[in-house]
C-alpha cells in the first residue's frame, strides 16, 4: 500500500513540476512580448485614442502580475496555462500587425529619399547602329548647358564601363537635340527619359522614329528635410504622376495638391494648383517661369519649393503617388461616392458621367480624373474632379471600414506611393478620427487664373503651350484660407 501511495505522490509531484516549468516559460514569454508590444504602441502612437493604448498596457501588466502570483502560490495551474497561452497568442498577433504597418512606412520613407532618372543614347530607327561602339567619331547632340549634371554622369559611366567616349555637340535643349537628329546634323542624341513625354507631345511619332542603344539609370537623393513629427498642424504636398513604372521615376507632376491638416479642429483643406499655372520654378528650373507641371522634371523637391514660394508657407511632408496604381485603393475599400457637377463622356474608356452622386470603382475613377477636354472648365475642372476623388479616398481610408481593411490598403500603398511622412504622424491622424468618431471635415479650393498661349517655357523653349496666368485676387484668397486652417480659424 505504501508503495502505491508513494508512487501516486511521485507522479503528482512530477506533474506539478511540469506545470510549473510550462507556466514559468509562458510567463517569461508574456513579459518579453508584453514589454515589446507596449513599447511599440507608445513609440509609434498606435491606438492612442480614448486611453485605449494605456488600457491595453494595463491589461498586459495585470496578466503578468496575476500569472507570477499564481506561479509563486502554486495555484490554478491549468487556468494559468490557458491564460498565458491566450495572452501570448494575442500579443504575437498584435506585434505582427504593428510590424506590418511599421515596415510599410519604412519602405515608403526609404523610397521617398530617392528619385530615378534614366539617361539614354538615342538614334533614328533606321540607323544601323546597335551599340555605342557603332557611334565612333559620330556627332551626338546633347544639351549639356541645361542638363549637364545628368549628362556628365552618363558620360562618366560610358567611359568607366564601356571604355569609350562620345563626341558631344552642344544643343539648346532636348527639343533642339531631336531636331538635329532628324535633320541629320547629328547621328545620335542624349535623352533624359523624364523629358520624353514633352518631346512626344510635340512630335507624336517620336517613339516610332527612334530607338535606344544605351541606357543608364541615375539615382538622386531628394534633399527635402523631414520633420519627425510636425505636431497637430501641418501641410502635405500631394504630387500625382500618371506614368508606368516605379513611383520613384522622375516625371511631370499632373496633380499638385497641398493638404493642410489641423487635427485640433478636425479640418483638412485641399488646395489644387493647376498643372498649367505659370510660375517661377525653383531649384533645377533656375527660378525661371514655366508651367507648374514641369517642376516635376527636376525632382519632387523642386515642386515643393516652388509651391512654398507661391503661397508663402512651409510644406512639412510630401506624398508622391502614381495615380494609375493609387486608384486601385478604391476597389480595396469598396468604391467611393463622388458628386459630379456636369455631364460628359470621357476620352479615356469612353465612359458616360451624369450629374449627381456617383459610386465609382477604380476604373471609373481613373476615367473621371483624367478627363479635361469634355469639361466646361477644361483643366481647371479636371483639378476639381481630382480633388473630389482624393477627398473621397481620404474619407474612406480614415473611416472604420477603411481601417478594418488596412492589410489590403497597406499592400496597395506600398506599390503606388512614396512619402516622407513618419508613421507617428499617420497614426496621429487615424487616432484623431477614431477618438472623435467623426470623419475629418474635408474641404477644397483651387487657384484660378486666365489661360493664354505663347508664354515662354524654360523646359520647352519655342513650344506653343497653354499656360494659366494666376489671378492675384484668387492667390490672396487661397493663401488666406490655408493660413486660416493652420491657425485654427
Amino acid at each position: 500500500m505504501r508503495r502505491n501511495s508513494n508512487s501516486r505522490n511521485a507522479r503528482s509531484e512530477s506533474s506539478i513540476g511540469a506545470f510549473d516549468i510550462v507556466n514559468g516559460i509562458l510567463a517569461a514569454l508574456l513579459i518579453i512580448l508584453g514589454s515589446l508590444v507596449s513599447w511599440t504602441m507608445l513609440k509609434y502612437d498606435f491606438l492612442n485614442f480614448r486611453g485605449i493604448n494605456y488600457a491595453i498596457i494595463g491589461v498586459i501588466f495585470a496578466a503578468i502580475v496575476l500569472s507570477v502570483f499564481l506561479i509563486i502560490k502554486k495555484r490554478a495551474k491549468i487556468f494559468n496555462v490557458i491564460m498565458l497561452v491566450i495572452m501570448n497568442i494575442v500579443l504575437i498577433f498584435s506585434y505582427m500587425q504593428f510590424r506590418t504597418a511599421i515596415g510599410l512606412f519604412d519602405s515608403l520613407n526609404s523610397n521617398a529619399t530617392i528619385s530615378e532618372y534614366t539617361m539614354n543614347v538615342v538614334v533614328l530607327k533606321n540607323d544601323k547602329a546597335e551599340k555605342l561602339a557603332d557611334l565612333k567619331d559620330a556627332t551626338v547632340s546633347a544639351p549639356v548647358s541645361s542638363d549637364g549634371e545628368n549628362i556628365n554622369k552618363l558620360m562618366k559611366e560610358i567611359r568607366d564601363k564601356e571604355k569609350q567616349s562620345l563626341n558631344l555637340s552642344e544643343s539648346k535643349n532636348y527639343f533642339s537635340a531631336y531636331d538635329e537628329l532628324t535633320a541629320g546634323t547629328a547621328r545620335a542624341m542624349v535623352l533624359n527619359s523624364s523629358f520624353e513625354d514633352l518631346i512626344t507631345s510635340q512630335h507624336q511619332d517620336f517613339k516610332d522614329k527612334t530607338k535606344v542603344i544605351y541606357s543608364y539609370k541615375i539615382t538622386k537623393t531628394v534633399n527635402t528635410k523631414v520633420k519627425q513629427n510636425a505636431g497637430d498642424v501641418f501641410n502635405i504636398y500631394v504630387s500625382g504622376i500618371d506614368t508606368y513604372g516605379p513611383v520613384s521615376s522622375v516625371s511631370r507632376s499632373d496633380v499638385n495638391i497641398i493638404m493642410t491638416v489641423n487635427k485640433k479642429t478636425g479640418k483638412i483643406l485641399l488646395t489644387t494648383t493647376p498643372r498649367d499655372s505659370y510660375v517661377k520654378i525653383a531649384d533645377g528650373g533656375n527660378n525661371q517661369y514655366d508651367k507648374l507641371t514641369h517642376a516635376g522634371l527636376y525632382g519632387v523637391d523642386s515642386s515643393i519649393h516652388t509651391l512654398e514660394n507661391i503661397y508663402g508657407i512651409k510644406i512639412d511632408y510630401y506624398a508622391r503617388l502614381n495615380f494609375t496604381s493609387f486608384l486601385k485603393l478604391i476597389d480595396t475599400v469598396g468604391g467611393i461616392d463622388v458628386y459630379n457637377d456636369q455631364a460628359f463622356i470621357s476620352h479615356v474608356g469612353k465612359k458616360e458621367f451624369q450629374p449627381g452622386l456617383l459610386h465609382m470603382n477604380s476604373d471609373m475613377a481613373l476615367s473621371f480624373v483624367r478627363e479635361r477636354y469634355g469639361l466646361t472648365g477644361g483643366d481647371h475642372d479636371r483639378g476639381k474632379n481630382q480633388e473630389k476623388v482624393i477627398t473621397a479616398i481620404i474619407k474612406k481610408l480614415t473611416s472604420k471600414e477603411g481601417l478594418a481593411n488596412y492589410q489590403s490598403v497597406i499592400k496597395e500603398l506600398n506599390q503606388s506611393i512614396q512619402t516622407n511622412m513618419p508613421i507617428e504622424t499617420a497614426m496621429g491622424l487615424a487616432n484623431e478620427q477614431l477618438s472623435s468618431g467623426k470623419d475629418y471635415n474635408v474641404t477644397s479650393q483651387a487657384l484660378t487664373g486666365t489661360g493664354s498661349m505663347g508664354l515662354p517655357s524654360y523646359a520647352m523653349p519655342g513650344a506653343q503651350l497653354y499656360m494659366m496666368q494666376i489671378d492675384e485676387q484668387s492667390l490672396a484668397e487661397v493663401t488666406a484660407n490655408i493660413k486660416d486652417v493652420l491657425e485654427g480659424k
